[in-house]
């Protein structure tokens, strides 16, 4: 039931991704570019999913275990630390650069365009990188 109900999640997670616009990286770079040619209809995207998500997360956090699970697992750190703020600082960067971010790029990967087939695997890349790295 936990895998069935995941796919059907993820189904409805790419579709909203693909009506609001968000696979489109020259919507997403124009919606980061304030002083050029700004298309402000991402910021009605944010607004829609906060309106949508904070009341299911506050009826969550009110519940005693998840519907689909036994126990919750919620972050446990608090703290900013350099690794955070980095990975960020870089998520960030390729996110303005590359116009998506990993939801999007996995959302149109089947498409097979060169540039989102590139972007995914220096995605894959940099996951790995970030990896080998932490474990040093």
């Amino acid at each position: 039931m936990n895998i069935i109900s995941t796919f059907f999640i993820g189904l409805l997670f790419g579709l909203g991704l693909i009506i609001s616009g968000m696979v489109n990286p020259a919507k997403v770079q124009n919606f980061l570019d304030l002083a050029g040619s700004w298309d402000p209809s991402l910021a009605f995207v944010m607004g829609g999913a906060i309106a949508i998500a904070l009341p299911g997360y506050r009826w969550v956090r009110g519940r005693s275990q998840p519907l689909l699970s036994d126990k919750f697992q919620w972050p446990t750190s608090t703290s900013l630390d350099a690794k955070l703020i980095g990975g960020a600082a870089l998520f960030g960067i390729g996110w303005g650069l590359g116009g998506l971010c990993p939801g999007p790029a996995l959302t149109v990967f089947s498409s097979g365009a060169m540039p989102i087939l590139l972007f995914v695997i220096a995605m894959i890349a940099g996951i790995i990188a970030a990896g080998m790295l932490s474990r040093r």
